[in-house]
């Protein structure tokens, strides 16, 4: 399973204004928001993120874990859990993906599109998580929802998606070389011949028993051509060609011509 380790940031001065600088990065602070039971736990934890009191963050597969120290100095094991998307639903991205050439460039020069994570939305695959999809856990005493370490944590994971939108893609369950390579593959089908559509002829229907009398081949007269002789010669031809069929049930369209071309040249 891919995991990725990111160093610590350090100590970093309080800005005015948002705390993210991207849209999805204030989409994932919203989203703890509309999450959180105390808002006063995310006042701490804004304050916790800029005093540096968030270790090495660890992200993989619908983790994101640290360690964050408290008020007393106490060591706290940090985790946010976040829904992995499932086989089907990442089949459906890497379709938005693929439909638009600007989206492939977008997401490699760092960005995430808006049209994009709309159009993934509408197909069922939710990227930014909304109300209750990030799931705290920590190992502190407090019961709030989240806690402040865990509060602290997810601003500082806003921080990393300011800078690479992959972190959201791999939080989702899809890291960046795993997603490369299937863009990469599919663009590489897309680009093969589709191979040739063979098939075999079908048999001959079988030849049914001949009844009634022989039809007489009515041949109009022509300058230089005898009617009467040019008619048994066409009659002798077809004589002759269904016999050899008799001798051939399993005989081609190509077969039947062939046979017919020697007779008449009989």
């Amino acid at each position: 399973m891919t995991a990725i380790g990111f160093p610590a940031f350090p100590v970093t001065k309080r800005k005015p204004g948002r705390f993210a600088r991207t849209w999805w990065g204030d989409a994932w602070l919203q989203a703890l928001e509309d999450t959180s039971l105390d808002l006063a736990q995310l006042k701490r934890g804004r304050k916790f993120a800029y005093a540096g009191l968030v270790g090495p963050i660890t992200v993989s597969a619908g983790r994101i874990a640290a360690q964050v120290t408290g008020d007393d100095g106490q060591v706290h094991h940090t985790v946010v859990l976040v829904d992995r998307l499932s086989d089907a639903q990442w089949r459906r991205f890497l379709d938005e993906v693929t439909a638009k050439a600007g989206h492939i460039a977008a997401l490699l020069d760092r960005d995430m599109p808006h049209d994009l994570v709309e159009a993934a939305s509408d197909a069922d695959v939710p990227l930014l998580p909304g109300i209750g999809d990030l799931q705290p856990e920590c190992d502190c005493e407090g019961w709030e929802l989240p806690c402040t370490h865990a509060a602290a944590l997810c601003f500082q994971a806003a921080w990393l998606l300011d800078a690479d939108p992959f972190v959201l893609l791999l939080l989702r369950g899809l890291g960046q070389d795993e997603l490369t390579e299937e863009l990469r593959r599919r663009a590489e089908a897309r680009q093969r011949p589709a191979p040739a559509v063979t098939s075999a002829p079908e048999p001959l229907p079988p030849l049914g028993p001949v009844t009634g009398p022989p039809r007489v081949l009515v041949v109009p007269p022509a300058p230089g051509i005898d009617p009467a002789e040019l008619a048994a010669v066409a009659a002798r031809a077809a004589e002759r060609a269904r016999k050899l069929l008799d001798a051939r049930e399993s005989a081609t369209e190509g077969d039947v011509t062939t046979m017919f071309a020697r007779v008449m040249g009989a």
